[in-house]
C-alpha cells in the first residue's frame, strides 16, 4: 500500500505539550498513520504527517487550530 507525505509548517509552538497536542489532534484525521513534530522553541515548527490518501490541507488547518496553533505553510 501506498502512503502519502505531507510537511507542514506549523506557528506558536514552544515545549513537548504543544507538540503532543498537534500531534495527537493530527492523528485523529481519517488514514494518519504517523505524525512526526521536529520543534522549534519559539519560532516555525515542522510536522510530517504520513497518510493512506492525500489530506485536504483545511483538514489538517483545522486539526492544527484545534490545537491551538496555525498552519503557516504546506507542501505536498
Amino acid at each position: 500500500m501506498s502512503t502519502v507525505t505531507t510537511t507542514i509548517s506549523v506557528s506558536g509552538m514552544t515545549c513537548s505539550h504543544c507538540v503532543a497536542s498537534v500531534t495527537e489532534e493530527l492523528e485523529t484525521l481519517d488514514g494518519v498513520s504517523s505524525v512526526v513534530v521536529e520543534l522549534n522553541n519559539g519560532g516555525i515548527s515542522t510536522a510530517t504527517i504520513t497518510s493512506e490518501k492525500a489530506l485536504p490541507p483545511s483538514q489538517i488547518g483545522e486539526a492544527v487550530a484545534e490545537a491551538g496553533y496555525v498552519v503557516v505553510t504546506s507542501e505536498a
